[in-house]
C-alpha cells in the first residue's frame, strides 16, 4: 500500500512555468537594464535545464557567451535569479496561478486517509511557500511533512538526488510512495530513486518521452470532469482518486 505522495511543483501542481516563471524572469531582466527577453517559444528550450540559476547560465552561454568572461557573472546570475523569485511570488500572491484541475482534492482526499505528503522539487522554498500558502491557505505548508526544495542537492533533476534526500527525511522505501510528475527530467530523477511515477502533461511537456511511468494522464480530473489517458490504464477509474492508486 502506498504510504506517501511526492510532488514535484512547477507544471505539476501548477501551470507555474509559461505565465509565471517566464513573466517573472523577463520581469527581473528589464529591472537590471537588459534587453533579454524569453518568449514562450524559447522558454520552452530552456525548461530542458532544470533549475533558475543553471537556465540563465545555459542562455548565455548559448545565446551571449561574451558575458561569461565578466568575473562578475556568477553575481549577476545569483542577483537575476533573487530577483526573479521575489517577482514570482509577487505575482502568485495575486491568484493569477490556480492549481490544476483535481490537485486540491486530491490533497485533501490523501490527508483525510491518513497519507503522508512531500514535495520534490528544484524551484526555491520562496516559490514553493508562496504557491502552496496563496492557492491552499496559510497552514498549506503544515499539510507537507517535507518539502525538498532548491538547492539542498547539489545534482539537480533529472538526478534523482532530490527524490532520495525527500525518502531520506520520510524514512520510507520507494516502494512505499507514488511520485507526481510534468515532465522527462523530472520522470528520469523519480524513476532513478526507484518511485512509481504519474506523471501530468501541461503545454511545455506533452510531446516529451514517459517511457517507465505509471500512468500518464492530462491532469488528475474531478467526478465531473475525467482525466484523459495517455499512457497505462486507470482500470475502471475516470480521474485520479485513492482508488487509482492501487490499480497502478
Amino acid at each position: 500500500m502506498i504510504k506517501a505522495l511526492i510532488f514535484d511543483v512547477d507544471g505539476t501542481l501548477a501551470d507555474t512555468e509559461r505565465d509565471g516563471h517566464r513573466v517573472a524572469f523577463n520581469q527581473a531582466f528589464k529591472e537590471a537594464g537588459l534587453d533579454w527577453h524569453w518568449d514562450v517559444a524559447l522558454y520552452g528550450e530552456l525548461l530542458t535545464v532544470t533549475g533558475g540559476k543553471e537556465r540563465i547560465n545555459y542562455y548565455v552561454a548559448k545565446y551571449h557567451p561574451e558575458l561569461k568572461v565578466d568575473v562578475d557573472f556568477a553575481v549577476t546570475v545569483a542577483m537575476l535569479h533573487r530577483d526573479k523569485t521575489r517577482l514570482y511570488t509577487e505575482l502568485v500572491s495575486t491568484g493569477k496561478i490556480p492549481l490544476r484541475k483535481g490537485v486540491k482534492r486530491l490533497l485533501n482526499e490523501a490527508k483525510m486517509a491518513g497519507l503522508r505528503l512531500a514535495i520534490a522539487t528544484t524551484t526555491t522554498p520562496e516559490n514553493v511557500t508562496a504557491l502552496l500558502k496563496y492557492s491552499l491557505g496559510e497552514d498549506a505548508l503544515s499539510w507537507f511533512e517535507v518539502i525538498a526544495a532548491g538547492d539542498i542537492v547539489s545534482a539537480k533533476k533529472p538526478a534523482p538526488d532530490i527524490y532520495l534526500w525527500a525518502l531520506e527525511k520520510l524514512q520510507l522505501n520507494a516502494e512505499d510512495c507514488l511520485a507526481f510528475e510534468d515532465s522527462e527530467n523530472g520522470l528520469k530523477s523519480s524513476i532513478g530513486a526507484g518511485l512509481k511515477t504519474l506523471v501530468t502533461i501541461n503545454h511545455y511537456t506533452a510531446q516529451q518521452n514517459f517511457a517507465g511511468a505509471a500512468i500518464v494522464v492530462s491532469d488528475l480530473g474531478e467526478p465531473n470532469s475525467p482525466s484523459q489517458v495517455l499512457q497505462g490504464d486507470l482500470k475502471g477509474e475516470s480521474y485520479i482518486n485513492l482508488q487509482a492508486f492501487i490499480n497502478l
